[in-house]
């Protein structure tokens, strides 16, 4: 079966879906956007899709931010994306990819009297970052746009050029991701990730006020380690030199899932392994976005129809 998308209201191959070179969004990074995981159920025979919901609430935030409507309600949004994935045929972890942009074939930058468009597209993806052996990291010379530049609480396509130079930078200089610092100079995010880091046994996270984006997998995390492990969490501002002596330290989002940081800056992290929260928490999370854990399985949507067997 060729790849699936849905484009223009149907569902079509992937292949058919074009859109013009004079697309406002394509010259100025006019959309927002979502990504929402499909994690497989080997037992189950399933694909569920994280907290769907709370992906596309946070959608229809981004788009009133750059005044961009969508087509859909959100009961639909999760329909259509249910029904992407099912007729996609997937029987592996896939990732979602929502689109709304302004489709308007104009030159000029604005957010107004211009037409827009919805998209949605699947693709398998497996792990973003090495989640078994650990990242290595860089505090990037780009800092994070700050909000009075451009909206990092939004995943609107033109704000990720930052995330797009921070990462390459840290790849060319040998390292697996970068971390960026706010303006005034505090630990903000990763390019793609929310960071997390052990510090004196509490949990510890930068504030959404450092131009973080107000990640979903990170309010998994708090969550669970509240709830499952008994520990502190603390939100505030985090000092670059934090880093270096942090007991432990993880990424987290939806593409990286929760990936251990074992070095910045040639710091090791602890003792430059990963550490036993971090392992801890790292299986409670797998287990959870695949559906193993009951407490949590209200955060997982079924995107197969079940088979009756004979």
């Amino acid at each position: 079966m060729p790849p699936l998308a849905y484009f223009k209201k149907q569902f079509v191959p992937i292949s058919e879906c074009k859109v013009s070179i004079m697309t406002h969004a394509l010259h100025y990074g006019t959309a927002a956007f979502e990504g929402i995981r499909g994690n497989w159920n080997e037992e189950e025979e399933q694909v569920y899709l994280f907290r769907i919901e709370e992906h596309y609430r946070r959608m229809f935030q981004s788009c009133k931010i750059v005044r961009i409507k969508l087509p859909h309600s959100l009961d639909e949004l999760c329909r259509l994306t249910k029904e992407l994935v099912s007729r996609s045929g997937y029987k592996e972890d896939c990732y979602v990819r929502p689109f709304a942009y302004k489709c308007s074939e104009v030159i000029g930058p604005r957010l107004y009297n211009l037409e827009d468009d919805f998209f949605l597209t699947v693709t398998t993806f497996g792990p973003y970052l090495n989640v078994d052996k650990g990242a290595k990291a860089m505090v990037s010379t780009w800092r994070r746009m700050d909000d009075l530049i451009a909206p990092p609480r939004a995943k609107v396509a033109g704000v990720y050029i930052n995330s797009a130079m921070a990462k390459t930078e840290a790849h060319e200089n040998g390292y697996d991701e970068a971390i960026l610092l706010s303006m005034d100079g505090h630990v903000s995010e990763g390019s793609g990730q929310n960071i997390i880091l052990v510090i004196d046994g509490k949990i510890v996270t930068p504030t959404i006020t450092d131009n973080i984006l107000k990640g979903i997998t990170r309010d998994t995390v708090l969550t669970l380690v509240r709830q499952e492990l008994g520990l502190e969490t603390v939100e505030r501002p985090v000092d670059r030199s934090e880093l270096y002596i942090a007991e432990e330290a993880f990424f987290c989002g939806t593409a990286s899932h929760l990936t251990p940081i074992i070095d910045v800056d040639h710091y090791p992290v602890g003792n430059g392994e990963v550490g036993p929260i971090t392992t801890q928490l790292r299986k409670l999370y797998f287990d959870v976005i695949r559906g193993k854990h009951p407490k949590y399985k209200a955060w997982c949507t079924p995107a197969l129809a079940k088979t009756v067997k004979a």
